[in-house]
């Protein structure tokens, strides 16, 4: 009920779940009818209708140019994915996803950084002027901003530059700064909290938001394991996973990719 049918900070609408429960029982009672013993899981949508909420999961696969992200909003934390295509082009970022101007301006520090830092990063080959960067944030509908999905950005463009595909059981939160450090973000809770929910097994977090996990239940923190980053450096041998042949890149055809590697040079061939 929780999960699916409340979202908010406190429990007003879960108490409305419970009566609206036990006024159907009641009145089944009433009308002679046998009533259940139990409320199980299976049979929620029969007295409260189809879920009304959804929240984050990890993904199913290891891929190439998205990454999971930690996001706070009043209902709670939850979980965002960030996806990077890059496509021939003339050197823009397409950014999409009703991104609020802080969030945007973190995107075009996780650009300049990875642009500015692209021989220890593997990207050292790419010419950035010949190709296009899209950087995506799904449901749409949703407004978006903050910065603490600066290094999950950095992270989906570096996955999709390298072709290294990034762990689908890590999620991580942090501002990030054009020489790559990792700034401390709020909410830390809450996003630990959906971390958990969404079975990710490490959060990488940065380091001056170590203080901040004494608001994290015990339980919670037995079952995760916390990375404490200062920098962008740190993030990638954790997020990264060794580059793969024959990885898909999140949201491009083979013939894109064929076309991104061979425009004008754009990305030289493994």
């Amino acid at each position: 009920m929780i999960r699916e049918y409340t979202f908010e900070a406190g429990v007003r609408n879960l108490e409305r779940g419970i009566a609206t429960i036990c006024r159907k029982v009641a009145r089944s009672v009433a009308e002679g009818k046998r009533p259940p013993r139990y409320i199980l899981p299976q049979t929620l949508p029969k007295y409260l209708g189809p879920p009304r909420f959804l929240y984050g999961q990890a993904e199913e696969a290891d891929q190439v140019g998205v990454a999971t992200g930690l996001s706070w909003t009043e209902g709670g934390g939850d979980t965002i994915a960030v996806e990077v295509t890059v496509m021939p082009g003339k050197g823009n970022l397409l950014l999409t996803g009703q991104l609020g101007e802080i969030m945007q301006e973190s995107a075009q520090a996780a650009l300049s950084y990875t642009r500015a830092h692209a021989k220890e990063l593997g990207t050292g080959t790419v010419d950035f002027d010949k190709i296009d960067l899209h950087i995506h944030v799904p449901e749409g509908a949703i407004p978006k901003d903050g910065p603490s999905a600066g290094i999950t950005m950095a992270t989906a463009l570096i996955s999709a530059l390298t072709h290294r595909p990034v762990h689908r059981k890590v999620g991580m939160t942090g501002e990030i700064t054009l020489r790559g450090r990792v700034l401390p973000v709020g909410g830390l809770r809450e996003k630990v909290l959906a971390a958990y929910r969404a079975g990710l097994k490490t959060v990488l977090l940065p380091r001056r938001n170590e203080v901040d996990l004494v608001d994290v239940p015990r339980k919670v923190q037995r079952r995760l394991e916390f990375v404490f980053v200062e920098r962008m450096d740190e993030v990638v041998p954790v997020a990264l996973l060794p580059k793969q042949r024959r990885t898909t890149v999140h949201g491009a055809s083979a013939r894109t990719r064929r076309s991104v590697e061979n425009y004008g040079q754009a990305v030289k061939p493994s």
